[in-house]
């Protein structure tokens, strides 16, 4: 299966910016919730969405039913079996979703990408074109 390279160095930039954000969210929010028993402690794993607390990862969607359109949706998983409250829950999208907000223009300078709410959910919309092929 051929895939454009454009994507692929799109894709690859996106998920090192929400390893970055995974990483601060583990640094901030270290100890609050007892890691899952099944999950592999901070740092003892290649990827930093496979370890640790949090899981922040990209999810393209087609924007179907969305007031907002295509875009990436800012995935946050927490891997605990503690109950989360949902002031907890919707304290760690905001804080994930405004580190991507502030990081976006370091990993896609030439790209006009922005970070907005759409449900219950945040989203990255904007300029997702390649380009000429």
């Amino acid at each position: 299966m051929y895939v454009h390279p454009k994507l692929t160095a799109f894709t690859t930039a996106l998920e090192t910016l929400l390893n970055e954000v995974d990483d601060k969210m583990e640094e901030k929010y270290a100890g609050l919730f007892p890691l899952h028993p099944n999950r592999p402690a901070r740092g003892t794993t290649a990827y930093s969405d496979m370890d640790g607390l949090f899981e922040i990862a990209p999810d393209f969607t087609p924007g179907i039913g969305s007031e907002q359109g295509r875009g990436y949706l800012i995935s946050c998983r927490v891997a605990t079996l503690a109950n989360v409250p949902d002031t907890w829950f919707e304290a760690f999208l905001d804080d994930a979703a405004e580190c991507v907000r502030e990081k976006l223009p370091a990993y896609f300078p030439s790209r006009e990408l922005s970070v907005v709410r759409d449900g219950n959910r945040y989203k990255i919309i904007g300029n997702f074109s390649l380009g000429e092929a």
